[in-house]
């Protein structure tokens, strides 16, 4: 029960992380939201180790936590963009199937999927493929790209729970941390590429920094998670992230979906629940 309370809080977390960075990067480049938020969520792990402890991590381990801090930056550029662009209550859903990636894994490494994970998985898909209905055909190029990204953020994502799942001993604060040097580093190497404008920056910092803090809460709370618990009962509570984003586009936003598309929103959720739940 902890376990499911803690990703439960998770989603939470980040459902309101990825909430307020949508709609940030509406207003900024995808990459100036990052380049705040990602090193505010640094400082933030740095100043908490100290006050929870931390348990010693391995090397290798350390080296698995920043990749999926890389990897899970690139997913939160591509979710970024596909909000800025699209519709909140789309995007989100399709991004949550990030949670097929740990499936993959295990196939890699061996394992069988249960059958009610291949249900979720067809159920899933059924819900994408509805999500990508568009009531304005004029719109629909901008409509497809927000997709397109939200898939390959989904796939960031999914990295980023592979990897925090292999990496996290019981107190995780190291490997988070190595996530958040991760996520920074990545950051860096983007600013070095390319030069995003900062002009409307300073009157956002709160929201930003408010961004990094609930995102790496998230990944705390997760990680914590995943040593409390089994990881299919974490994944389905972390991968309901969505519904608390739908949810602040419906009630802040005012987001309106037609009919056929809350039936992919549901599809959708509900297809990531069995595929989370199903080993």
């Amino acid at each position: 029960m902890l376990a499911l309370v803690l990703s439960l809080a998770s989603a939470a977390s980040w459902g309101v992380s990825d909430f307020l960075g949508g709609v940030q990067s509406r207003r900024l480049p995808v990459l100036a939201v990052l380049a705040v938020s990602q090193p505010a969520g640094l400082l933030f792990i740095a100043i908490l180790i100290p006050l929870s402890g931390a348990d010693p991590v391995s090397a290798d381990k350390l080296a698995i936590a920043f990749c999926a801090g890389a990897a899970s930056l690139g997913g939160l550029g591509a979710f970024y963009a596909a909000m800025a662009m699209g519709t909140v209550s789309v995007v989100a859903p399709i991004a949550s199937l990030g949670v097929i990636v740990p499936i993959a894994f295990g196939l890699a490494q061996g394992e069988d999927p249960g059958s009610v994970q291949l249900a979720g998985l067809v159920v899933a898909i059924a819900g994408v493929v509805i999500l990508g209905y568009e009531e304005h055909p004029e719109h629909g190029g901008v409509a497809r790209r927000s997709i397109v990204l939200a898939i390959v953020a989904g796939l960031g994502f999914g990295l980023f729970f592979t990897g925090i799942d292999a990496a996290s001993p019981d107190r995780p604060g190291w490997a988070i941390l190595a996530v958040r040097i991760g996520g920074v580093t990545a950051v860096a190497l983007a600013l070095i590429v390319a030069r995003p404008g900062f002009g409307r920056v300073p009157a956002a910092l709160p929201v930003l920094v408010a961004i990094g803090f609930f995102d790496v809460l998230a990944n705390g709370l997760f990680a914590v998670a995943s040593t409390k618990g089994i990881l299919p009962v974490v994944a389905v509570g972390g991968s309901m992230y969505p519904a608390f984003t739908i949810a602040l586009a419906h009630g802040v936003l005012g987001e309106r979906l037609a009919q056929i598309q809350w039936g992919g929103v549901i599809l959708a959720l509900v297809g990531v629940g069995l595929i989370a739940g199903g080993s």
